[in-house]
C-alpha cells in the first residue's frame, strides 16, 4: 500500500534539500528520497571538498614565500593522504549535519533509489532490497548530475572527479583531460600537492564561456606554476594495467603521455538513469529535463530543479530554484528565478570570477563602438616581497550609451569574494560613474575597480 505525502523530492542535493525544507516550513508533508549520502554533489563530491583541497594545495606556495616575510622554516613535505582523509572526515560531518537539518524541518528521509511507477507514484528500493511505495500529488526531480566519461578505449582506467576524493594517495604524475573549471581547478590542486600535471585541451584555450582575456591570464599563471598545457589534444585511448598505475594516454594525433593516473574532467550530465521517466510520461530533451519558468515539466504535478535541467549548473541557482518552487506551490508566494545575472567563479590558481557579460558577449550585443573596456593588470601587494607572479587582472565592461557596467571580471586572489560584492552593484544597474564615486579602500586589490580611469 502506498504511503501518501504532499511532496516527494527525488535527490537530497542542494536544490532538493532547499525545496523540501521550505515546503515543510509551509506545513507540507514531505519525503525526500536519496540513495547516497545527504548533501548532493556540492557537499559530498564537489564544491566543498574541492575548495578544501584548494586550500591545502596553496600551502606549497605560501611556505615558499615565507622566507621573504622573515619566516625561516625547516624541511617541509606534503602529505596528501592526510589532507584527503581530513577532507573526507569533514564531508562525513556535513552529511550528518544535513540529516539533522531535515529532521529538524520535519522532512522524512527515505533511504534508497527512487523510480517512477506513474506520474504520482514513486517506488524506492533500499540497499537491503526492501521496497517502499510513495504517492504524492507533486513530485520534484532534483537528482543532479554525474561526471561524463568519454567513449574511448580504456576510459574505465581513468578517474572522474567523484573518484578523486576517495583516493588514499596521489601518483607522482597525472594527465588531466579537459579545459573547463573542474579540469583547471584539479590541475591546480594536484600541482600544488606535488604532482606533475599535463593537461590535454581539445580546443585552443581554457575555460570556454568565460572572458577570453581572463582565461588567458589563468592559463599564463598555470603554465608559470609548472602545469604543462597541450592544446588541440584529445585522448584517443588509455592503456595500462589498472588505475592507479603505469598508464599511457594516447592522443588522437598519436602522441603518448605516460603517467600514474588520469583525471577525465570532460563534463557532467544529468543523472537520469534508473528514474523510469517514461513511466511518468516526463519528456527528455537530449540529456536533460526541460522545464518552464515555474520549474514545471510537461507532466502536471512533476517539477525539476538544479543540474538535472542543465541550465545554469551552480549550487546557489539550484537552491533558489528549489525555494522558488516551494514558495510558489506551497507558500502562496509565486516567484520565478532570474537566471540573467548569475555570478560565477573558477577556483583555479589564481581564481577567476565574473558577473554579467564577457567582453566577447558584450561586443556581440552592443558592438565594439558601443563599449568601453576598463582594465588593470598589476602585481598584488601580497607578492611585493616575494617578487613573483601571477599578476591580477581586473576588468569592467561599460555600455557607452547608458554608462552602465554590464560585465565585471577578475583574476587573482580572493576574486570570488570581491566579485560577489560587485554583483550587487551590477544587479542594481550601477554605472561607471557610480563605481568612480565610491571611495577606495586602500591598500587593497578591489580598490582598483573604483579607481580605474574614466
Amino acid at each position: 500500500m502506498s504511503e501518501s505525502f504532499d511532496l516527494i523530492v527525488l535527490g537530497a542535493g542542494s536544490g532538493g534539500l532547499a525545496a523540501a525544507k521550505r515546503a515543510a516550513s509551509y506545513g507540507a508533508r514531505v519525503a525526500i528520497v536519496e540513495g547516497d549520502r545527504v548533501g548532493g554533489t556540492c557537499v559530498i563530491r564537489g564544491c566543498v571538498p574541492k575548495k578544501l583541497l584548494v586550500y591545502g594545495s596553496q600551502y606549497r606556495q605560501l611556505l615558499a614565500d615565507a622566507p621573504s616575510y622573515g619566516w625561516h622554516l625547516g624541511a617541509v613535505r606534503s602529505d596528501p593522504a592526510t589532507l584527503l582523509a581530513n577532507v573526507r572526515a569533514e564531508v562525513d560531518r556535513l552529511n550528518q549535519l544535513h540529516i539533522g537539518f531535515l529532521e529538524k524541518a520535519g522532512v522524512e528521509l527515505v533511504r534508497g533509489w527512487g523510480r517512477f511507477r506513474s506520474s504520482d507514484c514513486v517506488e524506492v528500493t533500499a540497499a537491503d532490497g526492501s521496497v517502499r511505495e510513495l504517492q504524492a500529488q507533486r513530485i520534484l526531480i532534483a537528482v543532479g548530475g554525474r561526471p561524463h566519461r568519454p567513449h574511448i578505449p580504456g576510459a574505465d582506467l581513468g578517474w572522474v572527479s567523484d573518484e578523486l576524493f576517495e583516493l588514499e594517495s596521489l601518483p607522482d604524475s597525472m594527465v588531466v583531460v579537459g579545459a573547463g573549471f573542474i579540469a583547471c581547478e584539479f590541475a591546480g590542486i594536484l600541482n600544488g600537492l606535488g604532482v606533475q600535471v599535463t593537461q590535454l585541451v581539445r580546443g585552443d584555450h581554457l575555460l570556454r564561456g568565460f572572458d577570453r582575456e581572463a582565461s588567458l591570464a589563468v592559463q599564463e599563471a598555470m603554465e608559470a606554476a609548472g602545469i604543462v598545457l597541450r592544446f588541440a589534444h584529445s585522448p584517443a585511448a588509455i592503456t595500462g594495467e589498472c588505475a592507479p598505475g603505469d598508464l599511457t594516454v594516447t592522443s588522437q594525433s598519436g602522441e603518448q603521455f605516460p603517467c600514474g593516473g588520469v583525471l577525465l574532467a570532460t563534463g557532467r550530465r544529468p543523472f537520469l538513469q534508473g528514474l523510469n521517466l517514461e513511466g511518468a510520461g516526463v519528456a527528455v530533451e537530449g540529456h536533460r529535463i526541460p522545464v518552464d519558468p515555474e520549474q514545471r515539466t510537461n507532466v502536471p504535478g512533476i517539477y525539476a530543479v538544479g543540474d538535472v535541467t542543465d541550465r545554469i549548473n551552480l549550487t546557489p541557482v539550484a537552491v533558489d530554484e528549489g525555494r522558488a518552487f516551494a514558495d510558489s506551490v506551497f507558500g502562496a508566494k509565486p516567484r520565478r528565478v532570474d537566471h540573467n545575472l548569475v555570478a560565477c567563479a573558477v577556483f583555479s590558481q589564481p581564481e577567476l570570477a565574473s558577473v554579467g557579460l564577457t567582453e566577447e558577449e558584450a561586443t556581440e550585443r552592443h558592438g565594439v563602438e558601443g563599449l568601453t573596456v576598463h582594465r588593470a593588470r598589476f602585481r598584488p601587494m601580497s607578492q611585493a616581497l616575494p617578487a613573483r607572479g601571477p599578476r591580477v587582472l581586473l576588468k569592467l565592461i561599460v555600455e557607452n550609451a547608458s554608462g552602465r557596467v554590464v560585465g565585471c571580471s577578475m583574476v587573482g586572489e580572493h576574486a570570488a569574494e570581491i566579485i560577489q560584492m560587485a554583483a550587487i552593484a551590477i544587479g542594481m544597474g550601477a554605472t561607471k560613474a557610480d563605481f568612480d564615486r565610491t571611495m577606495a579602500l586602500h591598500p587593497s586589490v578591489a580598490e582598483e575597480f573604483v579607481t580605474m580611469p574614466g
